[in-house]
């Protein structure tokens, strides 16, 4: 599933071709994603300028005038294609929704699986949404703090990995990138997290924001049918210090980065259903210290 880095990506693409152009037309061609499309914005959306762009979590919200928002989720294998005016493209096989612009310009929803999701609401309103009125924060967004994180944290004894993951705590963080922040801070994702003192803690969330802010830069971690708008591939996979790295060194001491010790090879362990990938030198548990 695309992470917050890949959809901030998609956001940003369609800000740039589509933001201030008019709708001239929406195309339906399948309903049944995650969840019915509502048919309304085939005469909603009609003649209405488009706003502005903004992401919530994982989700992109398409603001429109005359106070409308479309709400759209990528799901498991959904992306989002960005045609150019005057170019005829065909469409694309399971391109299940389209919008053209005045202008010519297209954007059409790819979702073969159909675990995506549309939806139409009020921009006064969104967030009461369902999908968004229990979000937690944003990891990019000026209150995510370390005085937040260890108020979240304190007397927890669930994994720091789990509570990271949670939606309701911190929004849009997902496997990739907790897997990477974790490794980066030092701290094993299995540590309970009311363990974590304010330094480790404050160590934790300069980590979640640089690898969130790195993968942004590099368009994002291209994984089976994730690509940009454009068409173009992300190039954070080849970044990653960790993840997807079992067996092998972990990037700190493939690198030489982490002298004076010795990695036996990262290690793949499954947590909640979910790979979680870490340095067993780097990366210990405190009673095991």
């Amino acid at each position: 599933m695309p992470e917050l880095p890949e959809v901030e990506t998609v956001m940003r693409g369609m800000r740039a071709r589509l933001e201030g152009h008019t709708v001239a037309s929406v195309a339906l061609h399948r309903a049944d994603l995650r969840w019915p499309v509502p048919r309304e914005i085939l005469d909603v959306l009609p003649g209405r300028r488009i706003e502005g762009f903004a992401r919530r979590g994982k989700y992109i919200l398409i603001r429109l005038g005359g106070g409308w928002t479309v709400l759209l989720h990528l799901g498991m294998s959904g992306r989002v294609v960005l045609g150019v005016p005057g170019r005829n493209d065909p469409p694309e096989s399971h391109e299940h929704v389209v919008i053209e612009t005045r202008d010519g310009a297209r954007v059409g929803l790819v979702d073969p699986r159909r675990f995506g999701a549309l939806d139409l609401i009020e921009t006064a309103r969104e967030a009461e949404h369902r999908l968004l009125a229990a979000m937690g924060i944003e990891p990019l967004g000026p209150d995510f703090t370390p005085a937040f994180l260890l108020a979240a944290f304190t007397g927890r004894r669930a994994p720091v990995k789990s509570l990271l993951l949670d939606q309701r705590i911190v929004a849009g963080l997902g496997n990739i990138y907790v897997c990477e922040a974790l490794y980066r801070a030092r701290i094993h994702p299995a540590e309970p997290a009311g363990v974590l003192g304010a330094a480790r803690v404050a160590a934790l969330v300069d980590a979640a924001r640089a690898v969130l802010e790195e993968a942004i830069a590099a368009g994002g971690s291209s994984l089976r049918d994730y690509v940009q708008p454009d068409g173009e591939l992300g190039y954070f996979q080849h970044a990653w210090r960790v993840y997807g790295r079992e067996g092998r060194v972990c990037g700190d001491h493939e690198d030489g980065s982490a002298r004076g010790t010795a990695c036996p090879g990262v290690v793949r362990a499954v947590q909640s259903g979910r790979s979680s990938f870490f340095c067993p030198t780097l990366q210990v548990l405190s009673s095991e210290r």
